[in-house]
């Protein structure tokens, strides 16, 4: 028997509730790790891979999962990868030592793998046309309040409990995701099983993973490192090969290729992966010059990251009334310049600036987020029929992922090369020279441990000057995006979209039909 259709937005907040425990893991993570060093006695290569084997198997593991929904029953999947996750929590919550922290944390990268892509693909057969922008911007915006959230969660339970409790904490949240989505998510599947193209799971998923590794190690090896060469040549060799492999299976690929014939679809997916990747740096910037410039602690860097949450929801509501009247676009258009704007303001900060400075700026890049991310998912997710709903979904994560770690990685870059370029470092000995290089909160840490202002003054003057750079850089980007947005996207709201249902009950009807066959 199938839910009520009025509950539909009952089950929307179960599957943003699996979204935000995945968001909040990666975010709180960070927060805990120097508690991590000293307690398990991980190595700086240990605590890298906490977050690497995560990435990895959620890199290699979203486009099977994707096509794995489509086959077996997105519901039935999503579960599963809840469970998994939970599993995974707990297992980090008892690791004794770094190594099976770091085999704990690709159990979780195996749930998340699961649980994003299958919750994504459930809200265009849950919502018709009229209501799924609002679905997509509920969703959209759970997941970004992890990055507020899980400081100020992470830092709370770090100064009241043991460092487990940073996992322990997801364990009731998928407790109550999993009993609100076996009770109100309906089931669906695709009525003619994909085939398991096993070539296409190999080739997508070492490829997505090599390039996602060699991504993230070449904001700490440098880009011209064989490793990481290595790797992303690798990727990218796999992945061409991936692509040409699809081309010769229609009907029975991994991902069906045609998807990317759909402009909406293809440039709604870039769009969300433009801004995920201007803010994935964004978001990388801003916490260390909290940390390191204004001397917050994590629970008070996570309270100043909340304009950018309150920028998001407005930027959402308003976006969402205006896609009606002028479409995606423009709505699209008009976000990234919000984003523009607020990063060139934000490119003028320094050392002296007021908190309410950065407050506004980051507010006002906010908006144009909520513009953007929800508004470019539903072009995309509006033209996915109920039978590429799964595999879909997956394709417009995975992009979205990439494009967050090549945020990360290329405007890190960027950061740390006019960073170590600005210090002044003339009459500081070599070793502890290179540890004030490494990253502004090593600097601030080795000159408070000299007693040395003017070395405090040097890494603080240097960083927010990288900082300025690295936003002005990442404007740029936004400004791309104005232009694509405005050419490539749809300029009014497209009258005619994929018949995923024949009545406005949120496709119940098809995901019954889907789950019959």
């Amino acid at each position: 028997m199938q839910p009520d259709p009025r509950f539909r937005w009952w089950a929307l907040a179960a599957l943003a509730l699996s979204g935000l425990v995945i968001g909040l893991d990666l975010t709180i993570l960070n927060v805990a790790l120097p508690t991590l060093a000293s307690d398990l006695g991980a190595t700086t290569s240990d605590l890298q891979w906490f977050a690497n084997a995560y990435n990895l198997v959620l890199a290699a593991l979203m486009l099977p999962a994707g096509l794995l929904g489509d086959r077996f029953g997105r519901k039935k999947l999503l579960l599963a990868g809840l469970t998994v996750f939970g599993l995974g929590s707990l297992a980090c919550v008892y690791a004794t030592s770094p190594e099976t922290l770091i085999g704990a944390r690709a159990l979780l990268g195996l749930g998340a793998a699961f649980v994003l892509p299958l919750a994504v693909s459930a809200l265009p057969l849950l919502f018709d046309r009229a209501e799924r922008a609002k679905a997509v911007s509920i969703w959209v915006t759970a997941n970004a309040a992890s990055f507020p959230l899980g400081p100020i969660i992470g830092g709370f339970l770090l100064d009241t409990f043991w460092w487990g409790s940073v996992f322990l904490i997801n364990v009731p949240v998928v407790v109550l995701g999993l009993l609100a989505v076996s009770m109100l998510v309906p089931e669906s599947r695709s009525a003619q099983k994909p085939s398991l193209d096993l070539l296409g799971i190999l080739t997508s998923g070492v490829g997505l993973a090599g390039l996602t590794f060699g991504l993230t190690e070449a904001g700490s090896r440098g880009w011209s490192d064989g490793l990481v060469l290595a790797t992303l040549v690798g990727g990218i060799v796999l992945l061409i090969v991936f692509v040409v492999w699809e081309k010769r299976r229609p009907g029975s690929a991994l991902v069906d290729l045609t998807l990317f014939r759909s402009r909406p679809f293809t440039w709604g997916s870039a769009m969300a992966t433009l801004v995920s990747f201007a803010t994935f740096g964004l978001l990388f910037s801003i916490p260390q010059f909290f940390q390191a410039v204004s001397g917050a602690d994590a629970l008070g860097t996570g309270l100043r990251l909340l304009p950018v949450i309150g920028g998001l929801l407005v930027g959402a509501q308003i976006a969402e009334m205006l896609v009606v009247k002028i479409g995606a676009g423009l709505v699209v258009s008009i976000g990234f310049a919000f984003v523009v704007v607020g990063l060139l303001i934000g490119g003028t900060t320094t050392v002296s600036s007021d908190y309410w400075f950065v407050a506004v700026w980051i507010a006002v890049s906010g908006i144009g987020i909520g513009f953007v991310l929800p508004t470019a998912m539903d072009t995309a997710l509006g033209t996915l029929t109920e039978e590429r709903s799964g595999i879909g979904s997956a394709v417009i994560q995975a992009l979205r992922q990439v494009g967050g770690t090549v945020g990360v990685a290329v405007l890190g870059t960027v950061l740390s090369i006019v960073y170590q370029d600005r210090l002044d470092l003339d009459g500081v000995p070599r070793d502890i020279a290179t540890r004030v290089e490494d990253s502004a909160a090593a600097g601030v840490i080795v000159a408070h441990r000299f007693a040395s202002d003017e070395l405090l003054t040097s890494v603080r003057t240097a960083f927010v000057h990288a900082m300025d750079v690295m936003l002005v850089v990442c404007a740029g980007f936004g400004i791309l995006g104005v232009i694509l947005a405005v050419v490539f996207l749809p300029r009014a709201r497209q009258a005619s979209q994929p018949e995923l249902t024949s009545t406005g009950a949120g496709g119940v009807r098809a995901a019954a039909q889907a789950k019959d066959g």
